[in-house]
């Protein structure tokens, strides 16, 4: 099965999952990796499968992966698809499946494509790489949430075991 992943990243960490993902698989010799920008150049038609992720930031998926799925719609409907979103909110238990994930419920109202298999993932704050502006915001948003303020570390929420899960999960589709 050659298979197409599909990554909309602001961090880097949706990218590390996608090849976490792929090299879990038992496809991972036919598997190729690329960013959305690429993606709007390929012919999705050729791939027997296609696995989209994409990161928030500030509530929001990249309105690309909007367009993205719109112009795709029939080739993404004609073959094994899968889309998983990365988000802080995730960290959170009560919030870290697709039917309690917020952004998953988001994305799934505002788009008519309906994936053969869902995922969330919690994703990774990174303060000390992060600008002035950004780290401003996102300490405001965690200390409003609950979560880690302290602006120089790393905190890493994905479940790792879990993207594995996932990648087999995928395999069985």
């Amino acid at each position: 099965m050659n298979s197409l992943i599909i990554y909309s990243t602001t961090d880097g960490q949706t990218k590390k999952i996608c090849e976490t993902i792929k090299n879990n698989s038992i496809y991972k010799k036919s598997t190729e990796i690329i960013n959305l920008n690429e993606a709007f150049k390929k012919k999705i038609a050729k791939y027997d499968r296609v696995i989209i992720g994409a990161s928030i930031r500030y509530g929001q998926h990249n309105p690309m992966v909007y367009k993205f799925i719109e112009k795709n719609k029939d080739a993404l409907e004609n073959r094994k698809s899968a889309f998983f979103s990365v988000n802080v909110v995730a960290r959170k238990p009560e919030k870290s499946t697709p039917n309690t994930n917020p952004y998953i419920k988001k994305f799934l109202k505002n788009t008519n494509w309906r994936p053969d298999k869902l995922g969330v993932f919690a994703g990774k704050i990174d303060y000390p790489s992060l600008s002035l502006l950004n780290k401003s915001i996102i300490r405001l948003i965690m200390f409003i949430t609950g979560g880690p303020t302290d602006i120089r570390n790393v905190y890493e929420f994905t479940n790792w075991e879990g993207v594995k899960i996932f990648s087999q999960e995928l395999d069985e589709m």
